[in-house]
């Protein structure tokens, strides 16, 4: 299996051998911040109408974390294109956060798209330094499909625990590694070293739930799914590569 993985992974190298003389260069990186949204915006409507349930499912009691006033003050943390947005409850106050400045032109149009919300400001930051966020001062912190692309997972949960009022939630999805010894895991292992390339830093194979469960959240739900995402291949269905990991909620002791 080794040997297998070891083969398939020198292939790849060959044929992305264009994509990783631009990253020497110092160009891909650029390409890609441009690039990237426009892809993520076409996965978004897809991944949407597959996760739609588990989403809901995830954001269903947003609403009980609301501050004195009724209002849910949320902060999103690598919010992309606003794909969560339809999500939220109606009335909330949103701040988002993503380093990638983008994504700013998807997320007017998102937010044109759900009225419903507060739209507060757009940060341009990397979630392992939001000095721009008050400590204590939001409700709720929102990470999906995030987790698998930054660079420190501790810090980045440290400045979740900063700005989070006590009794805060922490809500998250990821897409994780799966489970060894099966083919998700043997064809992770294969594309782990472009993935990150071509998805802005996207790994996987993080086992980012290791990480929350030394995060010192007072209460921790935690649970595996295999997401319903498919691909056709000779006319027939397949798993995506990757498995999700949906966590409800994780509350903050402070």
């Amino acid at each position: 299996m080794e040997l297998t993985i070891f083969i398939l992974r020198l292939a790849i190298y060959i044929l992305a051998f264009p994509i990783y003389l631009l990253n020497f260069l110092g160009l891909w990186s650029r390409i890609c911040k441009k690039c990237f949204p426009y892809f993520l915006a076409r996965f978004t409507v897809m991944y949407n109408e597959q996760m739609a349930s588990k989403k809901r499912e995830l954001f269903g009691n947003l609403q009980e974390f609301a501050g004195p006033s009724g209002k849910l003050s949320l902060l999103e943390v690598g919010c992309g294109t606003g794909a969560n947005f339809r999500f939220y409850p109606p009335g909330c106050r949103v701040t988002c956060i993503d380093p990638n400045p983008n994504f700013e032109k998807f997320l007017i149009k998102s937010i044109a798209e759900n009225r419903h919300l507060q739209f507060e400001r757009f940060v341009i930051a990397a979630g392992e330094n939001m000095y721009q966020v008050a400590d204590g001062s939001v409700d709720v912190v929102v990470c999906t499909l995030v987790l698998c692309s930054v660079k420190n997972q501790e810090q980045i949960l440290r400045e979740v625990c900063r700005v989070l009022r006590p009794g805060g939630a922490f809500y998250f999805m990821e897409h994780v590694a799966a489970e060894r010894s099966t083919w998700n895991s043997f064809w992770q292992q294969v594309l782990d070293p472009v993935w990150p390339l071509l998805f802005d830093g996207c790994s996987l194979t993080r086992e980012s739930w290791k990480t929350l469960e030394r995060a010192g959240f007072s209460k921790l739900k935690l649970q595996h799914i295999q997401a319903p995402l498919s691909w056709e291949m000779s006319g027939k269905k397949g798993s995506l590569l990757f498995q999700m990991s949906l966590e409800h909620e994780e509350l903050l002791m402070q």
